[in-house]
């Protein structure tokens, strides 16, 4: 016959254990809670130019990033005004053609995640043929604080018979938040992997091509044949004069490796030197009649096709 203390060690045992498991539940809710509040991206919306239609736009991007879904996601607008001086005291003028270290600059000065820059304009069409209309137009770009890079780009436009039916449609258009939280979160985990990626892989030793040709005592690599990057339409539609810059990893072989944008542009322009700089083959840089890797900075200037 079991002894009556038994009985009682056993019961206070089962009710240490289930208050530690209900203690340990509510811990977790507490985290989950937490996790799914603290915000996970701070954005920053800048003005989309000076025109009255930028002002509208960019209040509607600011209310679309205000929306009850991007909090849900953890994503928190930044004060416009803190945001824009930011900004500015850092002399960022609306360039919409920035260098990876410039976005930084100004992405730290905001103390932000990614913020969002472009222009809009509302403007009256008179073509050779047919009637008159309106045209309205934002270029929308989301930029990465942390890396500076340009993780979307668009340039939604809306043409009607009136200028206030122009962007009417135009402001309707840009105000969905799923065209912007879809991008913030998706540069997010692609920001993540690629750190906990950096992490885990030692990085190659490649030596960077050096501007003061008197110190360097390598030949740098030399393509086989320039190519040409074509100019994309959708950089036509918005006749964009810009300079994409790319860095270029070439191995001894005269072979790309990396490569990535160092200057960026949008309107298909980046995408456009990408895919023009993976068809090209160099001959390697050589430093005292050996091949060596080396990483080198493309530079592409783009300018509108005369009509």
């Amino acid at each position: 016959m079991e002894h009556p203390k038994s009985d009682l060690h056993r019961f206070l045992s089962r009710t240490a254990f289930c208050s530690f498991r209900m203690i340990a539940c509510v811990y977790a809710l507490v985290v989950l809670a937490n996790a799914q509040t603290s915000p996970r991206a701070r954005v920053a919306v800048l003005d989309l130019g000076e025109s009255p239609t930028g002002t509208r736009a960019s209040e509607k991007v600011r209310e679309a990033l205000l929306d009850r879904r991007a909090a849900a996601n953890g994503i928190v607008l930044i004060d416009r005004n803190l945001a824009t001086a930011a900004a500015r005291g850092v002399g960022f003028q609306g360039s919409l053609n920035l260098a990876t270290a410039e976005a930084r600059d100004i992405g730290a000065a905001i103390g932000c995640d990614f913020f969002i820059i472009g222009e809009a304009d509302t403007a009256r069409r008179s073509p050779s043929t047919g009637a008159a209309y309106f045209e309205s137009y934002a270029s929308i770009f989301i930029v990465s604080a942390r890396t500076g890079r340009l993780i979307s780009w668009e340039r939604p436009l809306e043409r009607r018979d009136t200028a206030e039916e122009a962007e009417k449609a135009l402001l309707q258009t840009i105000g969905d938040i799923n065209r912007y939280r879809v991008s913030i979160l998706r540069a997010l985990e692609d920001e993540s992997a690629e750190r906990e990626s950096a992490v885990e892989s030692t990085p190659t030793a490649i030596e960077v091509m050096s501007d003061d040709k008197d110190s360097s005592d390598a030949r740098a690599p030399r393509p086989y044949r320039r190519l040409k990057p074509p100019y994309p339409d959708s950089a036509a539609v918005a006749e964009v004069e810009a300079t994409v810059d790319v860095l270029v990893d070439i191995d001894a072989r005269g072979e790309i490796g990396h490569l990535e944008i160092a200057r960026w542009a949008g309107y298909a322009l980046d995408q456009s030197v990408i895919d023009t700089v993976k068809q090209m083959h160099f001959f390697p840089a050589m430093r005292d009649g050996v091949a060596i890797p080396m990483r080198v900075l493309l530079r592409y200037n783009f300018r509108k096709p005369a009509k």
